[in-house]
């Protein structure tokens, strides 16, 4: 047992889409609690990954990356749920892609400060600048632009230079026990697992604008003889969706399945089913009360 009084607290990561947050996040976790694809406004929900390390425990808030423009409800309710994410916690981090400032960063970096905490700037990507010397002048800059409580250079991909991240925010947070058990990793459930693994593997599969007309909702879950049977339903906004979801002969469906079913049977350590249905609410990212009945 040691000596020192524990520290709990919460630090939200923002920023614009595909910056990194989610790969960051699961990086410093060490483990896959936020999915992630190449596509931009992967993450819809705000996920807290837990980092507990002895006497201290950092709650890292992942949430969709702020955007502009687009008239969706889903796009509004993300950008609210990314902005009303600021309350409540202790520091704010800023991602931001090394060499890359965008409006959509200024964005950010306002709801970043607006929460009244420190701010802390993250720059990742770093691997992707040559030569290295031209990373300076680029935090120089961004530096300008708020009085950042501490600014570290990363690559979330690479885990590289996660440990001096860790000791900067862990200085933030305050004392007191810790807000979620131990040995957790995440706030979110098995359920909202599955779910989100599924639309991940929809997402990697599917091209073009696809992937943000889907929603995944388990609606079936039984434990039989050590088998656990998983039921999950994907909804689509038109009926031309459903036929490329399904797939011809229903082989996208099927792979759809089969690598979910692979990955969760890896993570649980357990035998598992998966059986996926798709279905049509039409224009439902239009209709803010079909966005948040799926959960957003």
């Amino acid at each position: 047992m040691s000596d020192n009084p524990r520290r709990s607290g919460l630090a939200v990561i923002l920023g614009r889409p595909n910056v990194g947050k989610s790969t960051l996040i699961n990086a410093l976790v060490g483990e896959k609690v936020s999915i992630v694809t190449h596509k931009a406004q992967t993450t819809r929900h705000r996920i807290v990954g837990l980092l507990t390390r002895d006497d201290t425990q950092i709650g890292l808030v992942d949430t969709p990356g702020l955007h502009r423009g687009g008239g969706h409800a889903l796009n509004r309710v993300m950008n609210e749920t990314a902005a009303g994410s600021v309350a409540g916690v202790d520091l704010a981090l800023l991602v931001v892609e090394a060499g890359r400032w965008r409006d959509e960063d200024a964005q950010a970096l306002s709801v970043a400060a607006s929460g009244g905490v420190p701010v802390g700037l993250i720059v990742n990507k770093v691997d992707r600048v040559t030569p290295r010397e031209a990373l300076l002048p680029f935090i120089e800059s961004v530096g300008r632009e708020h009085d950042f409580a501490f600014v570290v250079p990363l690559s979330a991909r690479r885990e590289d230079n996660l440990e001096p991240l860790v000791e900067e925010i862990a200085r933030f947070m305050p004392a007191g026990e810790f807000l979620f058990d131990d040995d957790q990793l995440s706030d979110r459930d098995l359920r909202f697992m599955v779910a989100e693994t599924v639309r991940e593997k929809l997402t990697l599969l599917l091209h073009q604008e696809l992937p943000y007309s889907l929603a995944v909702n388990v609606d079936a879950w039984e434990e039989v003889d050590g088998l656990l049977r998983i039921g999950a339903v994907i909804w689509v906004a038109r009926d031309s969706q459903k036929a490329i979801v399904i797939g011809s002969g229903g082989a996208t469906l099927k792979e759809v399945g089969r690598r979910a079913r692979l990955e969760l049977a890896k993570r649980l350590d357990r035998r598992l089913h998966l059986s996926l249905w798709v279905k049509v609410r039409e224009h439902w990212p239009d209709d803010e009360a079909a966005v948040r009945g799926f959960g957003h």
